[in-house]
Order: structure tokens, then C-alpha cells, then sequence
């Protein structure tokens, strides 16, 4: 199975009528067409409001501090390592604007990789920062052989922001059983209080044996899978051996990924990373009422393009054009999202940048 450059609304309509909507029975999904093409967010650029000479930027988790500043929980890797050094090498730290509206400032390195038999020994990522209570949990994603197959989720903690944080010895959360539809890795935490008293934490991973014996540009079908737990420190427990989210059953292996996830209305909202659904560029925006089931993806934003100009850029960055690692920034409320956090390749130094969205109104 091939995966998708550009899935249209228009593909949809044709796999349809040869009676491939017949394949999608028992899927999570009521409908696989949008009734509407508008993004859910109505955005409208700030910038690339924090780059590094040298670096790759990545992961741009924000968060309000008590000082009233934005906090940002990103990645970084090293220029020379290029696109794929966030597997082998990156680390995460923090930086400091005023306002969105702001450059960010880097101020401190949180977590690199330890080495040695550590399962965080070759790479830190995927930083989520979240405050429960008086704690602040920093989910991540890391590895001990720069390779995808032993991604494990972890959770760091500490009482302030720019404090030590308390280092995991053992990931969060492991990989199914061999043959599962989550044997490889797990990765892309996604983090929310549910309305079950519990705290749900959201999680993308794929099929081994698919991902080493399938041809073409992505190989496997990441999914989503959630699992719960009375603490925000664990233990967690999947709630099936079965994904919340499942693309496999569409043509041309749709997939989604860079999960985040909010309450609302309520109801849980998620964007996420569009992978073949409606193309590779724009986000995603689904709901949920309980966690396990979703209303179809209808699209959060469109690509980069669309919302700014920029120069051609170099060859080697081949994903420009589109947001990846969506994060929101609520109101100080928590209630509201205001403002809108990607990576995106380019910027001054012919890498990768944080860019900022203002959200001026959701669609209703």
C-alpha cells in the first residue's frame, strides 16, 4: 500500500462510489466527507518567532507562567546532523517571550540524551508541558539506539518551570505484545483530564511487520491509542488492545500524526498532523465526547502557503510548505484557544523555526 501525495475530497467521492465506504464498517468514523472545506481556525500569521543559528527547532509546546511569560518546551537538534537528527540527538529545553506576539529567548537545556543503557540514551523529544495541581509534567518522547523501534514515552516533573526537573529512570508507557497493532514504539503524547475522574494520555504507534515489509515514501499506518491512569504519574493502563484512532481501513495508507488535545464545550478537541486524509500540509480537527469515539477529520488549518510568502527553500528541506507538531496556547483560563504553535521548515537559517498563529475565532 503507497501512501497518498494528495488525497482529495474528489478521490473520496470515487473510492466511494466503487463501494470502498463498504470497507470502513465497524471504523470509529461516521462519515469520511466533510460537509464543509472551511478550517476550523481562522488564523492569521505572527511569525517565526524563534529560530537558533546552528539548530533545528522543533516541537514547540507553550505554556503561560506565573510571571505572566510564555514558556516554550521545544526541541532542538544540531544543523550539521540535518533533517533527521531529531532520532539521533535532539534535546529538549526552554525559552521565554513576553507575549506570543514576542521573540522567544532560549534560557536552558531540560533534557538530553544520557547515554549509556538508558532508554532516553540517544535522543530526547516530543516535549508536552502540562500543570496539574502545583506540578508541572513534561511528557517526551526518547530512544536508546537512534532508531524508531525503541521510541518510548517518559514524564519529567518539577514545581517550577526553570527548576530541576526529576528525571524518569523507565518510560511511561511500553509497546504492546509482538503482533499488535503498537509493538514498535510509543510516541507523540498527547495529554488531557478526562470526565471519568482519570488522566488520559493519547498515543501514536504502528505495526512492526508492516513498517519493515511495506514499500513506498511512509512505511506503516500510525494510529492512536489512549490509556488511563488516577494520577498523572502513572500507572497507565490501555483501555483496549485496539487504536481510538484508525485510518488503515482508507485507501492509500491514510495515517494522521502530532496529536494535541483540549477540552472545550465539553467536549475533547484534537488537531493533529493531516498525513493523506485531505493531503500532507494541513492539520486536522476531530472531537470526541468519551476518548474512544471520533467525529471524521475536517480540516484545522491549510498549509503554510496559504496564510504566508516565502523564498524558495534549499533542496534538503523537502517538507516545506506545511505545519507539523501543532500545539495550542489556551487563554489563561484554560478554556480558550488563542493562539496556535508549529515547526515548519526554512526561516534565516535555512533550517527549521517555531511559528506562531493568532487564532482569531474558531469555526462555529
Amino acid at each position: 500500500m503507497s501512501a497518498s501525495k494528495n488525497f482529495t475530497r474528489k478521490d473520496f467521492l470515487k473510492t466511494s462510489a466503487l463501494g470502498i465506504a463498504a470497507v470502513v464498517v465497524g471504523s470509529s468514523f461516521t462519515s469520511l466527507l466533510s460537509s464543509d472545506d472551511q478550517p476550523y481556525f481562522n488564523l492569521k500569521p505572527i511569525g517565526r518567532q524563534f529560530s537558533l543559528e546552528g539548530y533545528y527547532i522543533w516541537c514547540s509546546c507553550p505554556i503561560w507562567g506565573e510571571d505572566g511569560k510564555v514558556h516554550l518546551f521545544y526541541s532542538r537538534w544540531k544543523k550539521e546532523k540535518g533533517m533527521g537528527g531529531w532520532l539521533n540527538g535532539s534535546e529538549i529545553c526552554r525559552a521565554e517571550a513576553n507575549s506570543p506576539f514576542e521573540e522567544f529567548q532560549h534560557k536552558q537545556v531540560i533534557l538530553s540524551p544520557r547515554g549509556g543503557e538508558f532508554w532516553d540514551a540517544t535522543t530526547c523529544h516530543n516535549p508536552l508541558i502540562k500543570k496539574v495541581d502545583d506540578q508541572y509534567y513534561l511528557f517526551f518522547m526518547g530512544n536508546s539506539n537512534g532508531k524508531t523501534n525503541t521510541k518510548r514515552i517518559g514524564l519529567a516533573t518539577s514545581k517550577n518551570l526553570d527548576g530541576e526537573w526529576k528525571r524518569p529512570d523507565q518510560p511511561l508507557l511500553l509497546p504492546g505484545k509482538e503482533g499488535s497493532w503498537d509493538d514498535h514504539c510509543t510516541t507523540n503524547p498527547a495529554f488531557v483530564k478526562g470526565n471519568d475522574g482519570k488522566y488520559w494520555l493519547f498515543y501514536k504507534s504502528w505495526n512492526t511487520h508492516e513498517y519493515e515489509t511495506q514499500k513506498g515514501p511512509i512505511r506503516g499506518n500510525r494510529k492512536y491509542g489512549l490509556a488511563k491512569a488516577d494520577s498523572p504519574m502513572g500507572p497507565y493502563e490501555k483501555v483496549s488492545e485496539n487504536p481510538v484512532i484508525d485510518f488503515s481501513s482508507l485507501p492509500n495508507n491514510v495515517q494522521l500524526e502530532d496529536a494535541f488535545v483540549w477540552k472545550q464545550h465539553g467536549k475533547y478537541h484534537m488537531i493533529a498532523r493531516d498525513m493523506g486524509f485531505f493531503n500532507h500540509e494541513y492539520g486536522l480537527h476531530l472531537t470526541t465526547k468519551n476518548g474512544l469515539h471520533w467525529t471524521k477529520p475536517e480540516i484545522a488549518y491549510l498549509n503554510m502557503k496559504h496564510y504566508i510568502t516565502e523564498p524558495t527553500p534549499p533542496k534538503n528541506l523537502n517538507r516545506f510548505g506545511r505545519l507539523e507538531r501543532p500545539m495550542l496556547l489556551l487563554d489563561k483560563d484554560g478554556k480558550t484557544p488563542r493562539f496556535l504553535f508549529g515547526a515548519t521548515q526554512g526561516g534565516a537559517f535555512e533550517t527549521s523555526t517555531t511559528f506562531v498563529f493568532e487564532i482569531l475565532s474558531p469555526k462555529i
